[in-house]
């Protein structure tokens, strides 16, 4: 059976995605439950892969300062192939499978402009791979961790 998040998970899903390192106790006193309460609603959505902790870099702290969104025409029959060979590229962050003519949307963050390009080549010799269409990302107004 599917685990079914209510209110209170969603408000400790809330208080943890705006401090991951809140303490169990200040969760409890800020929703009016007991610490207990909050450590075993914890447990049962770490359990049942609805949550996970973890640290957010900043990347243009870290020197990611450049960034595509990439449009991938496949071949129908390889399509697979193509995202087993994309989650190796470590320049790329998202892949999505999606409607249209371009099958698979992915995106990459580097360091430059260059990289950009170097990744994109990359990219285009990958076999599976029919027609590339890239937008460059200029500048970042919302990234946001919050689902609820």
């Amino acid at each position: 059976m599917k685990y079914e998040i209510d209110e209170m998970d969603r408000g400790i899903i809330k208080h943890l995605a705006n401090d991951g390192r809140m303490s169990f106790s200040e969760i409890a006193a800020n929703l009016n439950v007991t610490e207990k309460t909050v450590r075993l609603r914890y447990k049962n959505l770490k359990d049942n892969g609805i949550l996970d902790v973890v640290g957010v870099v900043n990347p243009v702290a870290i020197g990611i300062k450049a960034g595509a969104i990439i449009l991938l025409k496949v071949q129908p029959q390889k399509i697979k192939e193509a995202i087993d060979s994309l989650k190796e590229f470590r320049e790329i962050r998202y892949i999505t499978l999606t409607s249209g003519p371009y099958p698979l949307l992915v995106q990459i963050a580097v360091p430059t402009q260059d990289d950009i390009n170097e990744t994109m080549l990359k990219i285009n010799e990958l076999p599976s791979i029919i027609e590339m269409n890239s937008i460059i990302q200029l500048d970042v107004y919302k990234n946001s961790y919050e689902y609820y």
